[in-house]
Order: C-alpha cells, then structure tokens, then sequence
C-alpha cells in the first residue's frame, strides 16, 4: 500500500485536484455573491426553487443541497426575512411547510443569472462544448462511485466519535 505522497496515483492527483478547484470556485463564488448580499448557499437554495415552483420542504432542500437540515433552517430564515422565499402551511402536515420562491427572490435571480451564466462559461472558456460535457459525465460518475464506496465501507473502518487517540 502506497503511503508517500510522491507515489500517489494520477486518480489520486486528480481527486486532490478536484477538491482544490471546488475550494476555490466556492471563495471566488463567495465574492461573486457579495454584490447582492448572498452567500453561495443562499444563491443555491434561490435557484432550486426557481426550478421548482410549487416550493420544497426544509428537508428536500437538505437532500439537494447536501447540507444538514438544521443548517438549512439558517439560510432560509435569513431568506425569508429579506423577502426573498416565503414559507406556506402545508394542509396534511400540519407541522411541515414547503419553502417558495417570492417575487421578489425571482427578480433577485432575473439580475443575477446572466451574470453567473457568463461567469461560468469563462471559467470553462478553454473548454469544447464537447469536453465539458464529457467532463461533466466523468464528475457524475466520480460521484456516483464515492456514494457507492461510502456505502460498502465495513463498520470497523468509520470510527465512533471519542475513538482516536490523542497523544499529548
């Protein structure tokens, strides 16, 4: 088994790689947003309700977003204080409610996705329409597999909390 760095293989290289790109799309797209006073997040959850008119619940934002439900519960508060989504009953449950897109969150997105559309086809300028789309296969199934992996791992290989040792 490989333990030196210098003996990583180009799957490895690239996996490294793939996470220091995603840092540095996630902070560029942290300045991006400041204009309009957004997070990234907050960007996100806006553009998934645009795409869903009827609204989510709290937890299929969570699902989507792949963030903790109470994490969520943040960033739509914040949202919703600004007017930007707005939260409705839902009749069956009455403990549950479905998050919307308000008017105001629609407009928000009319001024910002030109922008971000732009902004991404310069990120990707050096690449063929051909490419990235090969590209976006090839990242889908590095997905896929991860979530594979992290489902056939053994039990004696994910340590319970307070199981490291710490040597002082």
């Amino acid at each position: 088994m490989r333990t030196d760095p210098r003996e990583a293989s180009p799957r490895y290289q690239a996996l490294l790689q793939l996470l220091r790109t995603a840092d540095t799309v996630w902070n560029a797209s942290s300045t991006f947003f400041e204009r309009w006073d957004l997070s990234p997040s907050q960007f996100n959850v806006l553009n998934l309700l645009r795409a869903t008119p009827h609204g989510l619940s709290q937890t299929e934002l969570s699902r989507e977003l792949i963030m903790h439900r109470s994490n969520l519960t943040g960033l739509v508060d914040r949202l919703e204080k600004r007017g930007l989504v707005a939260r409705h009953d839902v009749a069956a449950d009455r403990r549950a409610y479905r998050v919307v897109l308000t008017r105001a969150g629609a407009r928000l997105l009319k001024n910002i996705l030109p922008h971000y559309y732009k902004g991404a086809d310069r990120i990707w300028a050096a690449l063929s329409a051909k490419r990235a789309a090969t590209l976006r296969a090839d990242l889908q199934q590095a997905a896929e597999n991860t979530r594979r992996i992290a489902t056939e791992l053994p039990q004696e290989f994910i340590p319970r909390k307070g199981t490291y040792e710490t040597r002082s």
